[in-house]
């Protein structure tokens, strides 16, 4: 039974920094590819960023270019995503999906496991 969970999130001042976690079990972590998502009240779930088994290829939704970087650590089973300069439009809750898979992928439709996620609030 595959479980990812969130964790990392909180309260922050707009320009400030959190780092998200998701931590996987009962996968073979190094063939999945992993995505960020978030959704905020009253709106659609949104990708925020992917990356493929290997991490060498990586995506980023243009509202957080140059401010959040995607990255894993195949050896901890981890997935992280480092969140810089934060915007209160960037309140949401965040969520870590994975796809056993080699490629990198960008719909929701496509993901298989779900964590719970994680409540991320930024202060203006």
């Amino acid at each position: 039974q595959g479980q990812l969970v969130e964790s990392g999130g909180g309260l922050v001042q707009a320009g400030g920094s959190l780092r998200l976690s998701c931590a996987a079990s009962g996968l073979t972590f190094s063939t999945y590819a992993m995505g960020w998502f978030r959704q905020a009240p009253g709106k659609e779930r949104e990708l925020v960023a992917a990356i493929n088994w290997s991490g060498g290829s990586t995506y980023y939704a243009d509202s957080v270019k140059g401010r959040f970087t995607i990255s894993r650590d195949n050896a901890k089973n981890t997935v992280y995503l480092q969140m810089n300069s934060l915007k209160p439009e960037d309140t949401a809750v965040y969520y870590c999906a994975a796809r056993r898979s080699m490629y990198l992928y960008t719909e929701e439709s496509e993901y298989r496991y779900w964590g719970q996620g994680t409540q991320v609030t930024v202060s203006s």
